[in-house]
């Protein structure tokens, strides 16, 4: 049973919900979101407030109940406020720059790596920071793992790109006779 999704979740100001045929859309001041939800949980939206009920005992319904108020809860914030994540590059010669809809990384390699960026996603960088925004909080996160794992950060001398919040166990190395 799920704790989360037994409590309604509120609406905040400026922002609209509906739920119709298996599709959640929430309309706020940055833009609208909208999600597809299987039918194992029936979605009730009134009175400024969502309520989330499973279909039945399954396995599946009691999964998704407190999977689908967490998606719910994101899509809420994400309308209102950008979900923001932060990598940071570093290592001698690393950098990262945004040309045109491609982050193109300099991370070691022969050649300069390109990454299409995501339509929905806002992309900049100062100096060797690179900073991802938008409203799904999903896509954002995704895109930061795809970048992230073009070069991860190594355990010796910490090069790589790596969350700017991300703490890297450092090893010793070898030890002189």
């Amino acid at each position: 049973m799920s704790r989360i999704a037994k409590k309604p979740i509120i609406i905040p100001p400026k922002t609209e919900a509906s739920f119709s045929g298996g599709v959640m859309t929430i309309k706020g001041p940055l833009g609208v979101l909208s999600k597809t939800f299987r039918p194992y949980i029936n979605v009730v939206v009134e009175n400024r407030a969502i309520t989330l009920t499973p279909n039945g005992t399954s396995l599946q319904a009691r999964a998704l109940w407190g999977t689908y108020a967490s998606h719910i809860k994101n899509m809420l914030i994400g309308v209102n406020k950008p979900y923001e994540k932060r990598l940071v590059v570093e290592g001698i010669g690393f950098k990262a720059d945004v040309k045109g809809t491609n982050l193109v990384l300099v991370v070691g390699f022969s050649h300069p790596v390109n990454v299409p960026i995501p339509t929905d996603l806002k992309v900049t960088t100062e100096k060797n920071i690179v900073v991802i925004s938008g409203m799904d909080c999903e896509s954002v996160g995704q895109f930061a793992a795809v970048v992230r794992a073009m070069k991860k950060p190594e355990p010796y001398l910490g090069k790589g790109i790596r969350y700017s919040d991300e703490v890297i166990r450092r090893k010793q190395g070898k030890k002189a006779a």
